[in-house]
């Protein structure tokens, strides 16, 4: 069990280090920057099933660093949600394979709504409907899972976290977000003690 274990977080983390990485770290940065910190919009992210976790995830860690975000439930967007959009928005989606049918058509409904309104995707094909949908693609590496049935999202959902937590990093980085604005942000629980401790010694 000990060795199996082991070849799990060793596949999991070769698939980390895999992560093509390329200068669409800085386009997305940009754009998030543009619409968000520029002109006042936000940061809309969806996906469906464990993809959209992994987005409602984004969101939150997003937001909780100074980039007003909030996670977009495409089936919802069907039925009314869509209505959270806005004209400085832009939207970040993921989708393993590129081919889900629900993110191409909120794609379809947003540009409905507001032509042009960008789009970040995070994907293991750059060769598929949503990618070329895209203002900004970037590219999971598409490791392959690590469920014995390959089939679970497991790996996929392992560097989908990763990227979006370089992304929210590299932001907080250029938009100089410290402990105070933290603290203002997240209040309970015990990042919210340690973020004003933070704060109070500078």
């Amino acid at each position: 069990m000990i060795d199996k274990v082991k070849k799990i977080l060793e596949a999991e983390a070769t698939a980390i280090l895999n992560i093509p990485v390329t200068d669409r770290y800085e386009k997305a940065i940009d754009l998030i920057h543009k619409h968000v910190h520029i002109n006042r919009g936000k940061l809309v992210t969806s996906g469906m099933g464990k993809a959209g976790q992994i987005a409602h995830d984004i969101a939150t860690t997003f937001s909780s660093t100074g980039t007003p975000a909030v996670f977009l439930h495409p089936s919802e967007a069907q039925h009314g949600d869509l209505g959270v959009l806005q004209e400085n928005d832009l939207l970040l989606v993921i989708s393993n394979s590129g081919k889900t049918r629900e993110i191409i058509e909120l794609l379809e409904l947003k540009e409905n709504l507001y032509p042009g309104l960008p789009v970040i995707v995070l994907t293991g094909n750059t060769n598929s409907p949503v990618a070329e949908k895209a203002d900004c693609v970037i590219l999971t590496g598409a490791p392959k899972e690590v469920c014995i049935l390959g089939l679970t999202p497991t790996t996929s959902t392992t560097v989908m976290t990763v990227i979006g937590d370089a992304l929210v990093v590299l932001m907080m980085e250029k938009i100089s977000f410290t402990a105070e604005g933290y603290a203002k942000r997240h209040h309970g629980g015990y990042l919210g003690v340690k973020s004003r401790e933070i704060s109070q010694k500078k």
